[in-house]
Parts: structure tokens; C-alpha cells; sequence
């Protein structure tokens, strides 16, 4: 999920004496981004041309979640081999490609600009394309291309493979549109573009598509049905991954602890696969233990989990295996059960309190986040007050908030009114921003005093003199930079903090 721009993005300020950080710009403001959103990222990377090159150049930029970005990778392996290397500059652009979200209007809004922006250039450039990639492209085709003929080719997430055959109808003076939604692609045999790398740290997607039919999701329109990669490729590539130098993945997915791959096809369609099938099947917790043993040294995060169908035993894997990082993205959406129904969420409150008891049993030391909604249709006071109560309760590390929007085609927007007033909506969002504000401090000033483990990824965006990284719990740490280098694991020691960032300083390398 995505925050709105009313939102207001967590913003807080240390407790601490400033004097005492030693002129660091941490005191300030910090913004906690979204891990999982990439609003507006433009996609670019330090390949070689293609050897069969074209000479030509792409532009893309993505939106929303770890997924679209995992998609603009895979995108760009494509493209490559028809001889196309990305660029930063729109200016210079053969091709412009959008990865779009649909999860709220206002992502829809801000791709709408970008296009506007895309046609400008275009102008000036008119042999410049255009091309609509991703969950927008699949719920707008129509208006795209035939109301408002603002861009020449609209491709949704599945029919990526059939870029080169689209290139060429546009290259013909066609417009050029595949928005169909297949029953079996996962991209598992497509080497993905590492772009805008850090080098340390990369996506490996594992399942795509989505069952569950939230009401308030059009994920289950635009991706489709849930499918799984086959485990083998998945191990290929975090093997590469490896050997390329990347210290840590995210295997990613509408809900990862989903997958089930017996050998192809919708999950849904499980049940009538072959008992030999059946019995050889690997779930996520057998995926993540494979994945876990098959590169040791090598951190593993996931996202995002459905608690509906997180079992124990994946915590039991978790708890296994060292390099499994100790933080789950667990959304709950709300607190009360009525507003839980109305959403078509397959827990409730207290399956949700009970698996919550389950992860700080069987893994103490474990971050939990959430995605919050308010306002949604029919939800009283009284529901507000009893997701204010949960997340007392549970005491996130930190969330992502947002207010209701209704989104066309979805459950809600055909079963349900949205009677909720737009100032009652962000009243309650505030409420429950605030409670996350110093749900968060309480969580990082837990870890005042304690030594962590860091996964170096880049220069801190504050100060020069200071790495930024994340310890296992998913939280940023920053520290002096001294003799580390970008992909080394140290071990830090945490001195101050505010509610979204830890700072420490350095004690030394850890084992890995």
C-alpha cells in the first residue's frame, strides 16, 4: 500500500541533545520512507550496450510497490535484448516507459502528470513512444489509447515478454496494446536488470497475482490469479545474485506466504493436481529455509505476508536460520471486525492478536509493521477506537496510513457507499499517524544502548561523513563511516536515536 499525500509521512524529532551528535543533521525532521513504494524512481543502469544494439535508448520510470520495481527490471532485461540501454535523461529518450499503480486515486493522479510531462517532451522529440506499463495500463487501456490517445503502446503486467512484437506495431504506426492475464507467467526464466543498484541489495520475485479479493484492492484485477516461480529459478537466481557480490535479497510478492509451487499453474488449482503433485510440493516456509541454506552469508528479507496465511511455521524457519531477517510487513488494515468483514479480510481481530503473540514468542527480538486504513465505508467511531486499541496493543515499529479512497472496479466501490466524510477520514488518519509516531520512538529508543547488525548500502542522504543501512528489524542506522566500506555487515552500536532512525557508531565487522 501507498501513502496519499495526506498522509503526512512520519516526521519526528530526537529527544536528544543536538550538541551531542556532533552538528549531525539527524536531530532534524526524518521521513520514514515506505520500503516498499518507489514513487517516481527513475530507472537507469551502468550496462555495457547490447551487442545487437539498435543504438537506442529507454526511459523508465516506476511507481508503487517492490513489485512494480521488480517488473521495470525484468522490463528492461527485455528490451536489451532488442538492443535497447536505459537512460536517465528524458530529454534524449527513444522509448518512455511508465511503471503505473492503481492502488489509490492519487497515484493514478500523479502518473496522469508524468504523461502530460512525457507529451510535452514528446513535441519537441515526435518520434519519441510512449508506453503505459502495470496495473494502470490493464484497468485503462480504453481511455489511453482510444479517449484520450495520450500514449502508443499500453502493456499490463503479464504480457511483458510480447514488448518486442508491440515495438514493432508502434514502429509500424499502430498503437499497440496486451493487457491479457495469464494463468502461468512469473518471468522465472528472465534475468532481471539490476537498475539503480546499490549492489547489495536486490529483489527476487517468487509469486505474482493475488486470490484473497479484498474489497478495497484492484491488485486481484490487475495482476490476476496467484501463481508460484519454480523454487529451482528462484535458487539460480539468488545464486547469482551471490556471485555478482549482492549481500542481501527481498523475495517478493503480493503475499509470499502464499506460494505453493507444485509444478505450475494457478494456485487455486492445487486441488486438482496429482497426488504425486501434492505431496512434492513446496510451500514458503520450505522455499525460505531453501533459500536461506543455499547462501548462508546472505541476507534474506520478505514481503509482503497476508496474515491469514502466515503459519508458525514459517516463524519457525525464521527463527532457524540467522540470516533470515527478524521483520515481518503484516498489515491488518483495521482493528475492528465489523470494518474487517465489510473488507473481505479472511481474520479477524483476534486470529490477528493471536498470530501477533505467536511472532513475539517465537521470535522476541522481531520488527512488525502494518498498513493501516481509515475511513472506510460504514466505519463508526467505535471502529476507529478499536484499531487505535490494536495498535496499542502491538506497538509497530512503524506503518503505512492512509485514508480510504475508493477505487473503480473494485468489491467496495460496486457493494459499498463511501459515506464517510473526507474530514472525518483524515481526523482519523491523523489519530492514528500520531499513535505510530510514538509507537515508533518507544520502539527505537528500546534500542538505545543495544549493538546491532548493519548492512552498509549507501551514504547517508543527511551527511557525507556517515553510512546508512538497516539492521535486521528493518530499521535505518546511521553511523560514521571511518575505514567501512558500501557491503560490509558491522556491527553498530546505537547512542541516540529519533523515531525512524537509529545513530550509533561502529564497534566493528560483524562475523559475516
Amino acid at each position: 500500500m501507498k501513502e496519499s499525500k495526506t498522509d503526512k509521512k512520519l516526521k519526528t524529532k530526537s529527544l536528544v541533545n543536538p550538541k551531542a551528535l556532533i552538528s549531525s543533521s539527524y536531530t532534524q525532521s526524518y521521513t520514514h520512507k515506505n520500503p516498499n513504494e518507489y514513487n517516481g524512481e527513475v530507472l537507469d543502469n551502468q550496462l555495457d550496450t547490447p551487442k545487437n544494439t539498435n543504438n537506442k535508448k529507454v526511459y523508465i520510470e516506476s511507481y508503487g510497490c517492490q513489485m512494480n520495481f521488480s517488473d521495470s527490471e525484468i522490463v528492461a532485461s527485455i528490451l536489451a535484448k532488442e538492443g535497447f540501454h536505459t537512460t536517465p535523461l528524458l530529454e534524449e529518450a527513444d522509448l518512455v516507459l511508465v511503471n503505473t499503480c492503481s492502488i489509490r486515486d492519487k497515484a493514478e493522479q500523479t502518473v496522469r502528470k508524468r504523461l502530460e510531462k512525457f507529451n510535452a517532451v514528446k513535441k519537441i522529440n515526435p518520434t519519441m513512444k510512449v508506453g503505459v506499463l502495470g496495473c494502470m495500463a490493464e484497468r485503462l487501456k480504453s481511455k489511453f489509447l482510444e479517449e484520450e490517445k495520450i500514449v502508443d503502446m499500453v502493456v499490463g503486467p503479464d504480457a511483458y515478454k510480447d514488448l518486442p512484437n508491440l515495438l514493432q506495431e508502434i514502429d509500424e504506426g499502430r498503437n499497440a496494446v496486451n493487457v491479457i492475464l495469464s494463468k502461468e507467467e512469473t518471468y522465472g526464466d528472465i534475468a532481471p536488470v539490476r537498475l539503480q543498484s546499490n549492489g547489495v541489495s536486490a529483489f527476487v520475485s517468487i509469486t505474482r497475482g493475488c486470490d484473497n479479493m479484498c474489497t478495497f484492492c484492484v491488485v486481484p484485477f490487475t495482476r490476476g490469479r496467484e501463481r508460484s516461480r519454480d523454487p529451482k529459478s528462484i535458487l539460480e537466481e539468488v545464486n547469482q545474485l551471490w556471485e555478482q557480490g549482492y549481500k542481501e535479497i527481498t523475495l517478493l510478492g503480493q503475499n509470499v506466504d502464499s506460494y505453493l509451487w507444485y509444478g505450475g499453474g494457478l494456485k487455486k488449482d492445487f486441488t486438482q493436481a496429482s497426488e504425486l503433485q501434492q505431496k512434492t510440493a513446496v510451500n514458503f516456509s520450505q522455499l525460505l529455509h531453501l533459500v536461506a541454506q543455499a547462501q548462508p552469508g546472505m541476507r534474506i528479507r520478505f514481503s509482503t505476508s497476508n496474515p491469514q496465511d502466515m503459519t508458525h511455521d514459517v516463524l519457525h524457519t525464521m527463527r532457524s536460520h540467522d540470516n533470515i531477517c527478524n521483520y515481518i510487513h503484516l498489515p491488518v488494515q483495521s482493528g475492528s471486525d465489523s470494518i474487517l468483514k465489510k473488507m473481505n479480510r479472511l481474520h479477524t481481530r483476534q486470529e490477528y492478536i493471536e498470530l501477533i503473540d505467536a511472532i513475539r514468542k517465537i521470535i522476541p527480538d522481531c520488527g512488525i509493521s502494518q498498513d493501516m486504513i481509515t475511513g472506510f465505508p460504514d466505519e463508526t467511531e467505535d471502529d476507529h477506537k478499536d484499531t487505535l486499541s490494536l495498535m496499542e496493543y502491538v506497538k509497530y515499529d512503524f506503518g503505512f496510513m492512509f485514508a480510504y479512497s475508493e477505487r473503480p472496479g473494485t468489491l467496495a466501490a460496486r457493494k459499498l457507499e463511501d459515506n464517510i466524510p473526507e474530514s472525518v477520514k483524515k481526523r482519523r488518519l491523523q489519530e492514528v499517524v500520531n499513535l505510530q509516531q510514538k509507537h515508533s520512538l518507544y520502539r527505537t529508543q528500546k534500542t538505545v544502548g543495544k549493538v546491532v547488525e548493519v548492512l552498509i548500502e549507501k551514504t547517508s542522504k543527511k551527511s557525507d561523513a556517515h553510512w546508512s543501512g538497516r539492521n535486521q528489524q528493518n530499521t535505518v542506522v546511521v553511523f560514521p563511516k571511518e575505514n567501512y566500506n558500501v557491503g560490509d555487515f558491522v556491527k553498530v552500536k546505537i547512542n541516540e536515536c529519533t523515531s525512524a532512525t537509529l545513530i550509533g557508531e561502529a564497534v566493528g565487522l560483524s562475523k559475516k
